[in-house]
């Protein structure tokens, strides 16, 4: 898709799937950040990783292994916090101690037993074996997730507002809500090999964290999100590669430090608590 414009293929392949992965992340993340729901974020990305590495472990396809697992999350979710009584952050902290030791274990094994097959794509990601299909995958998600906020963004906001005040209005909450547990789910399955399953979580909330220093509306989280996390994680690919840096962890380094910075010199800082928090 940019092959006019960046003649090393690897390099294109690279920035194409990051650029992609970025829109993806950086719009589910603003709705789970707003939402104060994050840790889904984590939960839902460790269990693609749990997924993905069983899926090596037993010789399945790992994208495929992670979207199944991602979507089972999904699924329970809902149903697990309304029969168990209990927060939600409580069972996606249950959730994501129960995915990592999954994953733990099934990488500490092959490990162990010397397997053969490498594990650091899963925890680091990489961008260098990355296949057309793969990229169109991602190319998809990210114009479903951009489509998604689009047609249903009163909802969206409405739901991020408040969810009693959005159900009363109206508002069909549970199907929005299952929605973006959906989106998220397909969205990291398809982004752990080339991000890593230890680094996702940066992705899905640092570029909304960064953005919400700057904005004091939705709809600008929305615009202002996606353009930091692809500017920097285009960038990131670009120079990672050419200058033979581990990709993934360079740009999510540049992440936490764009975050530092963008709290220090927030508009915010200088308004009063109540005001910076609406």
């Amino acid at each position: 898709m940019l092959d006019f414009f960046i003649a090393n293929n690897i390099i294109c392949r690279a920035v194409e799937a990051m650029l992609f992965a970025s829109i993806a992340c950086s719009i589910l993340g603003v709705i789970i950040t707003q939402m104060n729901i994050s840790s889904i974020g984590f939960t839902m990305a460790h269990a693609a990783f749990a997924g993905a590495a069983a899926g090596l472990f037993f010789g399945v396809d790992g994208t495929l292994a992670a979207i199944l697992a991602s979507l089972t999350l999904a699924l329970l979710l809902g149903p697990l916090s309304d029969k168990a009584r209990m927060p939600t952050d409580t069972i996606l902290g249950i959730l994501f101690g129960m995915t990592m030791a999954v994953a733990i274990f099934f990488i500490a094994y092959m490990q162990y037993h010397q397997t053969g097959i490498n594990t650091s794509a899963l925890l680091f990601g990489n961008v260098i074996s990355l296949y057309r299909s793969d990229i169109y995958a991602l190319a998809v998600v990210s114009m479903l997730a951009v489509l998604f906020v689009i047609v249903f963004f009163k909802e969206i906001t409405a739901v991020i507002f408040n969810r009693k005040i959005a159900l009363a209005s109206g508002i069909r909450v549970r199907p929005i809500l299952y929605a973006i547990l959906f989106m998220i789910a397909i969205t990291v399955a398809l982004s752990i090999h080339i991000i890593g399953g230890l680094l996702l979580y940066v992705w899905l909330v640092t570029p909304a964290a960064i953005a919400y220093q700057f904005c004091h509306s939705v709809r600008g989280l929305f615009i202002l999100a996606p353009a930091v996390a692809t500017t920097v994680s285009v960038a990131g690919a670009w120079i990672g590669l050419t200058q033979s840096l581990p990709v993934a962890p360079l740009i999510a380094v540049s992440f936490s430090a764009l975050f530092v910075i963008a709290v220090i010199i927030s508009p915010k800082r200088r308004l009063p608590k109540g005001v910076a928090s609406e």
